[in-house]
């Protein structure tokens, strides 16, 4: 007889208390993916540039009509707070002082994936369009491009478009805003 083991899964507001708790250091590199406490990849230095590159040009051309959040927390649902490299949200009159932004405050969620491409691709994405995230993209540096992903459905996004080089990609909250791809990527690259 073979013996079946549960699993526990925290909460949100138990992850907290934990870290409150000095349980987790403060710069412990995790997240909270439906209710397991998630180790995130390390970031290189080809990561931290895309990103860095993404939070420049965002704020350049939005010139404070979103806020952009880099690296971290929002609140998905009850057992999920994962910390995306960049996070475009609503404006806040408090910048979201007193609570994590949720999905209805989400615009874009941008990961830079390298060696977290598969888990971000499959874990993540479909995560994100089950709790509505509206879009998400994947700044896949393994391949030189981004992934779009639209149209949030419990089964993942409908839609999902992948873009490179000249190709340039632009927030639907803000489809004014043009990013060549060329010009994430690429740059970043040339940097290696």
């Amino acid at each position: 007889m073979a013996v079946q083991t549960a699993t526990y899964r925290f909460t949100v507001e138990e992850y907290h208390r934990m870290a409150d708790a000095g349980i987790f250091m403060e710069d412990d590199r995790i997240e909270l993916i439906e209710g397991e406490v998630v180790e995130m990849s390390p970031i290189g230095s080809f990561h931290a540039s895309v990103v860095d590159i993404l939070n420049q040009e965002l704020n350049d051309k939005l010139r404070k009509a979103a806020t952009v959040r880099v690296q971290n927390p929002a609140i998905l649902n009850f057992r999920t707070e994962p910390e995306p490299d960049i996070i475009l949200l609503k404006q806040h009159p408090r910048f979201y002082r007193d609570k994590h932004p949720g999905p209805e405050d989400i615009l874009l969620i941008i990961e830079v994936a390298d060696s977290s491409l598969h888990y971000d691709r499959y874990t993540k994405m479909p995560l994100y369009a089950r709790t509505g995230v509206v879009e998400s993209w994947i700044v896949n540096l393994v391949d030189g491009a981004i992934e779009i992903h639209r149209q949030p459905s419990p089964e993942g996004y409908r839609v999902i478009e992948i873009c490179r080089g000249q190709d340039t990609v632009s927030p639907l909250a803000f489809p004014e805003i043009e990013i060549r791809v060329e010009e994430i990527v690429g740059e970043a690259r040339e940097s290696m």
